[in-house]
């Protein structure tokens, strides 16, 4: 079934709030607005590249020795470029490269890179189930991702075999807003929707919230995963919604379709 256009979808007056970072936050915001919504922007994920240090300069230059090249996001992908721009005008030759999730292989293979990405799924139990990395005889793999992330994939990689070289990029903070921005975003805005794509932002919505008096009980959280779903019904927020991609037409379609089965009266949530 395609997925309908969004300034076809009912999400007119809609509030809802992007907690993801920029630019994609502006992105999807227009997506939403496009569709009728008012959306509003509140980044709780901010990042910055890691100052560049002999450590990634060696691993860089010895590229040609790792068999496979993962990298966990799009951001951290465009990084990973940048680099490779500077220090290999032509790409060895023989690397597999994978990204976690389409947006992410999307990155790479703009960049000509031949890219492996899950067939559905965009997290990284999705990647672990491709066959090309079921099984390694001690072949190395640069994993390019974050300051601190999660250590499944590395784990599980070194469990089948592998070499795994952690490669940070980039480090995640939390922005620091004044009280005036968060009453103005939390409270008075008072949004029907937030979308919260990782852990991390989750967990920052949820300190500020209790920080301002902000009640989520009865707010519709957009979360990628069902591990991130289950984090916030720990947290005693129970309405979640699990688009089927990352994509922004993905999720302005499945939000429109959450709010359109509320409004029925199921009071269903995925």
């Amino acid at each position: 079934m395609a997925t309908p256009r969004p300034e076809s979808l009912p999400l007119d007056g809609r509030r809802i709030l992007i907690c993801r970072p920029q630019p994609e936050a502006d992105r999807l915001a227009t997506a939403f607005q496009n569709a009728g919504a008012d959306a509003r922007v509140l980044p709780l994920i901010a990042r910055e590249p890691l100052p560049e240090d002999p450590a990634t300069r060696t691993l860089i230059l010895n590229l040609d020795e790792f068999a496979h090249v993962i990298a966990v996001s799009p951001y951290a992908a465009s990084l990973l470029l940048e680099w490779l721009d500077t220090w290999w005008p032509q790409i060895p030759e023989g690397i597999h490269w994978y990204g976690v999730g389409a947006g992410t292989a999307a990155v790479l293979a703009s960049y000509g890179l031949d890219t492996h990405q899950p067939e559905s799924g965009h997290a990284s139990e999705d990647l672990l189930q491709l066959p090309e990395l079921a099984t390694f005889d001690h072949e190395k793999v640069l994993l390019v991702r974050g300051e601190e992330g999660r250590e499944l994939i590395p784990q599980t990689l070194e469990k089948r075999g592998a070499r795994v070289t952690p490669m940070p990029l980039y480090r995640r903070y939390c922005p620091d807003y004044d009280e005036a921005t968060l009453k103005a975003m939390l409270n008075d805005f008072s949004p029907e929707v937030i979308v919260t794509l990782s852990g991390e932002t989750l967990n920052n919505l949820i300190a500020l919230s209790e920080n301002t008096g902000h009640n989520l009980e009865d707010t519709l959280l957009v979360v990628p995963v069902e591990r991130i779903a289950e984090q916030a019904r720990q947290a005693g927020l129970r309405r979640t919604c699990i688009p089927g991609s990352l994509a922004d037409s993905t999720i302005v379609a499945a939000v429109a379709e959450q709010l359109a089965s509320l409004d029925g009266g199921s009071g269903n949530t995925k």
